[in-house]
């Protein structure tokens, strides 16, 4: 069954919460405050976009995306994270529905791209590549990636929202 890709709206708060937190409790990378991070962004409003994915009337997954800040002042960046389905759930296309939902709204607001740090085999279906000279300090070179959407070759330093730090 497909999923029903929606806003998020105030009652499924905890839902995200809580799904968040199971999805990311057994991931070795994980800090384990993924779920603290959506509340901090969302009470600071900063979650730019943030979806939910339906099935039966339940929450089974959600995706956030923050502005993110370029080191020459330009606007339009964005960074995606976190992604989270219901464990039980995972490797269904789920999380890839939300993630390619939000890149079409993405695309809609002629955002200039998308920064993550992520897992490159997973996020490189979706057009991100990896970026490791444009890192923000403190980021995993490794991992960070960028997906060009306005901006055909980013050549400036993307950061994330401060809130990701602390």
């Amino acid at each position: 069954m497909k999923p029903i890709i929606r806003l998020e709206i105030p009652s499924d708060h905890a839902a995200i919460h809580d799904i968040t937190e199971r999805a990311f409790a057994p991931m070795p990378f994980s800090g384990g405050d993924e779920q603290d991070l959506i509340d901090r962004l969302r009470d600071a409003e900063a979650l730019e976009i943030s979806l939910v994915a339906e099935l039966d009337g339940k929450i089974v997954g959600q995706v956030t995306f923050t502005e993110a800040f370029a080191a020459d002042g330009s606007s339009g960046w964005y960074a995606l994270g976190p992604v989270a389905v219901e464990p039980e759930l995972q490797k269904q296309a789920i999380g890839s529905a939300l993630v390619e939902a939000g890149i079409a709204m993405l695309r809609d607001r002629d955002a200039a791209g998308c920064v993550l740090v992520g897992n490159p085999a997973y996020y490189h279906r979706f057009g991100f590549r990896l970026f490791p000279q444009l890192c923000p300090e403190g980021e995993p070179a490794e991992v960070f990636q960028i997906l060009p959407l306005r901006i055909a070759e980013p050549n400036i330093v993307i950061g994330f929202h401060p809130l990701f730090h602390g």
